[in-house]
């Protein structure tokens, strides 16, 4: 039995199949909400700027798909969403280091679990594209007609297992999506502090707060209240570290990712109480006082001010409210409540919060020094 085990797990060494929480928890995650953000979150915004800044080329129709009454007219932004799925499979794919007929594989796979997935596709598809990915990894060149034998092995796997599972999956992930949604309308203050505090801390470790938020859905004030705990954290990080990392810090942590702090985090875990803190307190006031929504894309709900994707998505939910008719107008308290979460409170808060565990000495001179 010994012999047999060691056997399997020489070959798994082999084709690069490593079982591990850091492959599957952090990179393959990481890479979907990378898919993710080249696909549905750009495609949100080419729309957006087409339709508000009436852009011709950007709101025109590039092809139809279908006839008659089925037919679906697609803008450039709309065929960029529509390949999230499989935009999503292929980097969790290429996160898994697969090699290039798996990967390519992985395109039918990641449009089929997507579309059988529903709501809840992302999840779907993560869980989908990362066994398919595993089991093509095994079998690649291990036969004459590779080919053959590696496309036709990953697709049967990955569309046979979207078939199974998909659909439970995205269920699954929808209700979670909107229990949360239910509690944060509920308990507005309490699960504003618990949904800001933990999608912030989440941004800020080695995995992807986006795409958490996308496998759940994670829109309205539960969706805003993620959107205030991402922004305390890195614009919290870059406001309190700016006497160490000046400029190029502030930008670098403040529209890139607080994930960068995470080495010094590693050394002294204090440093993460004034972001996470400042998170505590916008979370309920996003929640409770501005009624801060994020109706755009639930991907946004993760991104905090990372290119200013969670202010984009915020206004994109606006104007599509607007549009509906289930939002009047968009207001300077509407602005006024974005700018104060998104940038203000964040900068304001960590940075009073660090002066006082500077004074405390729990923060030293050079904690928080980006290498």
């Amino acid at each position: 039995m010994k012999k047999l085990f060691a056997a399997i797990a020489a070959f798994f060494k082999k084709k690069n199949v490593v079982l591990s929480g850091r492959r599957y928890g952090v990179d393959a995650l990481g890479a979907m909400a990378q898919g993710l953000f080249c696909t549905l979150l750009v495609g949100t915004i080419l729309n957006t700027l087409g339709s508000q800044l009436h852009i011709g080329f950007l709101t025109s129709t590039v092809v139809t798909v279908g006839a008659d009454e089925k037919a679906v007219a697609y803008t450039i932004g709309g065929l960029a969403s529509a390949m999230v799925g499989p935009a999503m499979a292929v980097s969790i794919g290429y996160a898994l280091a697969a090699p290039p007929m798996v990967l390519f594989s992985l395109i039918p796979v990641g449009f089929a679990t997507n579309a059988l997935g529903g709501a809840g596709g992302p999840l779907a598809v993560y869980v989908v594209a990362v066994v398919a990915s595993e089991c093509g990894k095994l079998i690649s060149k291990e036969t004459k007609i590779d080919i053959l034998v590696t496309p036709i092995l990953t697709i049967l796997v990955g569309v046979g297992l979207a078939w199974l599972i998909a659909a439970p999956i995205g269920t699954a992930a929808r209700w979670v999506g909107q229990l949360i949604m239910l509690a944060t309308e509920l308990q507005p203050f309490l699960v504003g502090i618990v949904v800001s505090v933990l999608v912030g801390v989440a941004l800020t470790l080695p995995i992807s707060s986006a795409a958490l938020c996308a496998a759940f859905t994670l829109t309205g004030l539960a969706g805003g209240a993620a959107v205030a705990g991402c922004c305390a954290q890195m614009v919290g990080f870059a406001v309190m570290s700016f006497r160490e990392n000046r400029w190029g810090g502030l930008v670098s942590q403040g529209i890139g990712t607080s994930m960068l702090q995470m080495g010094n985090i590693v050394k002294n875990p204090r440093i993460w109480i004034p972001p996470t803190l400042a998170s505590a307190i916008t979370g309920p006031i996003a929640t409770c006082v501005f009624k801060l929504q994020m109706n755009g894309a639930a991907v946004n709900s993760g991104m905090g001010t990372c290119g200013f994707c969670g202010q984009i998505g915020v206004y994109t939910g606006w104007v599509a409210d607007v549009e509906a008719g289930v939002k009047a107008a968009i207001t300077a308290t509407d602005w006024i409540g974005l700018v104060l979460i998104s940038f203000i409170l964040p900068g304001l808060l960590a940075w009073a919060f660090g002066l006082v565990l500077r004074k405390l000495g729990w923060i030293k001179e050079g904690d928080l020094k980006l290498s």
